[in-house]
């Protein structure tokens, strides 16, 4: 994959992933950690039968039990991130969490400082410190106005950017061949499976409707399983800080998709915020594109 069509795949994958705030808005009677149980679970299903269409299911199997370390660490990042998302979705606004989770680019950059040596250009740096500001802007409205759950959920939500930071950082450290591993795809598997057995019990007893069952399940597949087989292929090649920034415009695609589809209005901060943001993004990859370009 060169690097022009890891960043395409990377914008199809934030594309996707961004519908999660919607969907979520027309829940019927769906519990917190139900929402999460359900999701996760269509999510290993679907990802269980792509994975043995591709590979076999003996060379998965084989991958899942010599995977080492790397692979487990990397699907407790992901069992973080299905797992705190959906339940930080049910206790406050989408705008909210999006926002929250708009920090992974920091952290990401500070753990493949120290963890992978990684020299960031000045460019990069300059981005991050712009969409820090965007991200500033939108984070304190949405606290200063928020509900009593508001805290709550950017909490939990606050558990997503770090476990996605550590994750783009492990694939970074295997791409460099530092753990001698293959595909790290598994990794989401495993990831979504821990997911469904952690919440299967706190689910209990079941209240979702089929009308719920039915988008969760369609999230599981179209929201989850597909995206993140693409992000982990285009994480081979963007570099950890680069994909995370790419990942911010999930934050501009769901409040989009839930402003046009739902009662939650982005407010002013909101919508001002996103927009450092997207300047931040297109001015580091085109300066980044230039660079190679010259190379």
């Amino acid at each position: 994959m060169t690097h022009r069509r890891a960043v395409l795949t990377m914008l199809i994958v934030t594309l996707l992933w961004s519908i999660a705030g919607v969907v979520t808005r027309h829940l019927e009677s769906a519990a917190a950690f139900e929402v999460t149980f359900w999701r996760s679970a269509a999510n290993a299903v679907a990802l269980l039968a792509l994975l043995c269409w591709r590979d076999g299911a003996g060379a998965l199997s084989h991958r899942i039990r010599h995977g080492g370390r790397l692979l487990w660490l990397s699907a407790l990042c992901w069992c973080v991130m299905f797992t705190a998302f959906m339940v930080a979705m049910t206790l406050t606004t989408v705008a909210n969490v999006l926002v929250t989770m708009a920090l992974a680019p920091i952290f990401t950059a500070l753990i493949a400082r120290f963890a992978l040596g990684h020299r960031l250009p000045l460019r990069t740096w300059l981005a991050m410190l712009v969409a820090a500001l965007g991200i500033g802007w939108m984070y304190g409205s949405q606290l200063a106005g928020g509900r009593a759950s508001d805290m709550a959920g950017t909490l939990v939500a606050l558990t997503v950017p770090v476990a996605g930071a550590s994750m783009w950082t492990l694939l970074q450290h295997n791409a460099q061949g530092g753990a001698g591993q293959g595909d790290m795809t598994p990794a989401v598997l495993l990831g979504a499976a821990l997911s469904t057995l952690i919440t299967l019990p706190l689910s209990l007893p079941m209240q979702a409707s089929l009308h719920d069952v039915l988008l969760l399940c369609g999230l599981g597949v179209v929201q989850l399983a597909i995206p993140c087989m693409m992000a982990v292929s285009a994480g081979r090649v963007l570099k950890a800080p680069e994909a995370a920034l790419l990942g911010l415009l999930e934050i501009l695609f769901g409040v989009a998709w839930t402003w046009a589809g739902s009662d939650e209005r982005p407010t002013a901060a909101v919508l001002g915020g996103g927009s450092l943001v997207l300047v931040a993004l297109a001015v580091n990859e085109w300066l980044a594109l230039r660079q190679r370009a010259n190379a």
